[in-house]
């Protein structure tokens, strides 16, 4: 759903700014506290934000009581310390392929006794070599419909399992990303112009985009997932499966790419990739796992991939992130618009 609200930029730019965090952190249930860091542009007159926000229990949660510590195996080489979450079933979603796995894990749905099966899964896709995830990730990136090509279909009967539980965070601006898809025009003062979406007040001014900035938080532990994600903008002026062994091993202890899927559609909720699950001080204390963002070059996958897996019913939040949040508005999406002194007429989504 969206929603407009008008506020005053001129004179109370920062109360504008406090509604807009305000918005944010309450749409992702305090996951992401500030949208806007610092103050708006001074001649900003929309800002338009959306957000996600995603909490899925597993549909057979991991017990804490099995989590131990491991090493993982980063990509330079250095093994370090991670809190990893262990299953002893029998059985479970995985696709063997040339190269990588893939693990299903289905989200609960409902406390009825005869629920509807999962409409949410997490999609770990985990390369055989340790340092295999780049090429991973660009033959995702060269082929159309590697994703839904590759994911499990039924059950295997399992011999060790082991998934890092992990949190990850993700700030920046992902302008230059939209550009390197095509977008300049959105963001061009000379070119683009949004003016429709606001009452003409005669300046002769035109809209254009002048930043994005994109934030995505998401932590998996025993119990399941939580995860966020906000973008906001501010405007101014398949291969063959091979047949798997008698018992599949799935051991995550180096670095893999994830994926949550809304299974009717097929469409991304979340997506991204962990290269060291561990938290930046080396602690392992139970709220304090984060991912050293000094510790993954840039890479273009993203733009590669999403145009690809992108269609018409949904915008992709694209680029080389840690975190990727794939923002399907037309199914989850909660948006706001704050516009200043140019009233706004329309907006339509979905």
């Amino acid at each position: 759903m969206a929603e407009a609200r008008a506020v005053d930029f001129r004179g109370r730019p920062g109360e504008a700014v406090d509604q807009i965090n305000a918005w944010v952190k309450k749409e992702t249930n305090e996951l992401i506290d500030s949208a806007i860091d610092g103050a708006l542009p001074a001649d900003a007159d929309v800002v338009v934000a959306n957000a996600v926000y995603f909490k899925g229990k597993w549909e057979v949660p991991f017990k804490k009581s099995l989590t131990i510590t491991d090493k993982f195996h980063r990509l330079d080489g250095a093994a370090i310390d991670a809190r990893f979450m262990r299953s002893f079933r029998p059985r479970h979603h995985i696709a063997c392929h040339d190269g990588f796995k893939v693990l299903r894990l289905p989200y609960e749905q409902g406390h009825r006794p005869a629920s509807p099966p999962s409409l949410f899964s997490m999609c770990v896709f985990l390369p055989d070599a340790r340092d295999g995830l780049w090429d991973l990730l660009d033959e995702m990136a060269s082929t159309p419909g590697f994703l839904q090509d590759h994911l499990p279909t039924k059950t295997v009967r399992v011999g060790k399992l082991r998934l890092p539980r992990f949190k990850l965070t993700f700030s920046d601006s992902i302008a230059g990303v939209l550009r390197g898809l095509g977008l300049e025009v959105t963001f061009s003062d000379g070119e683009a112009d949004f003016s429709k979406m606001v009452v003409d007040d005669g300046s002769g001014r035109t809209l254009s985009m002048s930043s994005l900035v994109h934030k995505a938080v998401i932590e998996v532990n025993e119990e399941g997932t939580e995860a966020a994600g906000y973008t906001g903008g501010v405007m101014c002026g398949a291969g063959p499966m091979r047949p798997p062994p008698v018992l599949v091993d799935f051991v995550a202890d180096h670095p893999f790419a994830f994926f949550i899927i809304e299974e009717m559609s097929g469409a991304l909720v979340f997506a991204g990739h962990v290269v060291d699950p561990s938290s930046a001080a080396g602690a392992l204390d139970d709220d304090d796992d984060v991912v050293d963002p000094s510790s993954t070059p840039p890479r273009d996958f993203a733009a590669d991939f999403f145009d690809l897996e992108m269609d018409e019913h949904h915008l992709g939040i694209m680029g080389c992130l840690r975190v990727l949040c794939y923002c399907c508005i037309c199914y989850y999406c909660m948006s706001l618009i704050c516009v200043g002194f140019r009233n706004l007429v329309t907006f339509l989504l979905g």
